[in-house]
């Protein structure tokens, strides 16, 4: 059966393989990204603005998505660099996208999904939420959260029949590296 599917981060990498993956095998695939414009000539069936760090472009997309049964969790930035090197503000971006922005969409949809009582939730995950490495902490400081805040949820949506499953994915051939700040420590 056709499934009404909404991924964020299709721009590139991931999310643009699966949008193009899910839509030949027939599925309602909503494609969104930050720059609309990226995803032009995706063949999906929907293309949406969204940015998951902004509350009124997740809550316009959510509106004009409508309710959907499957929700990915894709959308992602990194850093490159020690623990100490970044400054605060860049310390923040990375929470609020990969942290923050996934629950911003999570409150937008579940409100569809448990008035119909069902669901799958995706959120894409790492390796270094369970083992971190040097150059790449905040990364897997974000996921790490992620994870746990997906591990609360499985419980806490089973009884509207909204599954929860984190992808947990190593090195992927993707151009998200080219997206991926590099931040030199002093020293």
């Amino acid at each position: 059966m056709a499934k009404r599917i909404v991924i964020t981060g299709c721009s590139s990498g991931i999310g643009r393989a699966l949008a193009t993956e899910l839509s030949a095998r027939g599925h309602w695939v909503i494609a969104t990204a930050r720059r609309p414009q990226t995803l032009a000539d995706l063949d999906v069936a929907e293309r949406l603005a969204l940015d998951i760090t902004d509350e009124e472009s997740v809550q316009a997309a959510a509106a004009a998505a409508g309710d959907v049964d499957v929700l990915v969790n894709n959308a992602g930035v990194s850093i490159w660099g020690a623990v100490e090197g970044p400054g605060q503000d860049e310390v923040q971006r990375i929470f609020e996208t990969n942290v923050f922005g996934m629950l911003r969409t999570l409150r937008a949809f579940l409100p569809g999904m448990r008035a119909h009582r069902g669901g799958d939730i995706f959120q894409v995950s790492s390796t270094v939420a369970k083992r971190s490495s040097a150059l790449v902490g905040h990364y897997a400081a974000t996921k790490a959260a992620l994870d746990a805040y997906s591990e609360a949820l499985r419980i806490e949506l089973a009884p509207f029949d909204i599954r929860v499953c984190i992808v947990v994915l190593g090195a992927v051939a993707s151009d998200f590296g080219h997206n991926r700040r590099d931040i030199v420590t002093p020293g």
